[in-house]
């Protein structure tokens, strides 16, 4: 049974934070099924910004720090600042806050959360249009493995809402006399991909917010129009698998975890001069963190 840390973790899956935040709070979970209220630190670093298998063709490194507040009852609230430190900037590129409720019985849990995005103005980001989600998750423990499925609407600066469906399967091994946490999981993805139209008409093919990253130029060159053709249609998006890697002392935990990303439905993109069919590439990417949680009050 997925404890509220790994509900929650899942259920904020903006770009990294969800990979983040699923690896490292499950092994809280797995030290004890009935925690109480408690307060959880994290810091952590990520070596790109990935989001349903896309990203930017400048690699986004960021170290983020995060702290939230998770309340026996079910609800919570977590805060995170994100920092860049790419070759060519270095700035905190965004901040976000999340809240929601979560619950769970013997084999079904679920729950709800809300997160809003600040992004830098000059992020280029391949999520960096987006600005707020609602996100809705249940999952399935069969005990050889667990199922769960999610819903979300990505709500983005001048377009229409993007929706995305997931499904995820994953099983949970021990090594170290459970100290050490082995979770391989295999999930796919699907929905449109209005986030990535307006991340396109922003931030790449030379159309740089800021000082014309990547393009050689001081002044970013504007281009009027960009249409990404299935922007509308919901399709694939990615299929992700992933293995994170958990040990945990005491109220430590340190983290690692690798990802392979392949990305589906190549875009069709057409600007006021040409129509360029999208070549997608797979995506390995990893992140590294220690957390530390707190218990607000002692454990009877």
């Amino acid at each position: 049974m997925k404890s509220r840390l790994l509900l929650f973790a899942l259920m904020v899956p903006a770009f990294y934070f969800g990979l983040i935040a699923q690896n490292i709070k499950k092994p809280v979970k797995e030290k004890s099924s009935d925690t109480p209220s408690y307060v959880l630190a994290d810091l952590s670093y990520i070596n790109d910004a990935v989001f349903m298998g896309r990203r930017d063709s400048i690699a986004a490194p960021y170290i983020f720090p995060s702290i939230g507040y998770y309340d026996t009852s079910g609800f919570f609230a977590d805060a995170s600042v994100s920092y860049l430190t790419g070759s060519e900037a270095n700035r905190v590129d965004l901040f976000l806050i999340s809240a929601g409720y979560l619950f769970s019985s013997e084999k079904l849990s679920g729950g709800i959360s809300g997160t809003a995005y600040f992004f830098n103005e000059d992020s280029y980001n391949v999520q960096s249009e987006t600005v707020a989600d609602l996100t809705g998750l249940l999952a399935y423990d069969f005990k050889a493995f667990e199922v769960t499925l999610s819903a979300s609407s990505y709500f983005n600066t001048e377009s229409a809402a993007d929706f995305f469906v997931g499904a995820m399967i994953d099983r949970t091994f021990y090594a170290a006399d459970h100290k050490l946490l082995i979770a391989p999981s295999i999930a796919v993805h699907a929905g449109s991909q209005y986030f990535y139209q307006e991340y396109y008409s922003t931030s790449r093919l030379g159309n740089r917010k800021g000082q014309g990253m990547g393009s050689g130029s001081t002044e970013p060159t504007l281009i009027t129009s960009v249409e990404i053709a299935e922007a509308s249609k919901f399709n694939l998006l990615n299929i992700e698998l992933s293995l994170p890697l958990h040990y945990y002392h005491k109220q430590f935990i340190f983290s690692f975890t690798p990802v392979l990303a392949f990305p589906q439905s190549s875009a069709t993109i057409t600007t006021a001069d040409t129509v360029i069919t999208e070549d997608l590439e797979n995506v390995f990417y990893f992140s590294v963190g220690i957390s530390y949680w707190l218990y607000t009050k002692k454990r009877k």
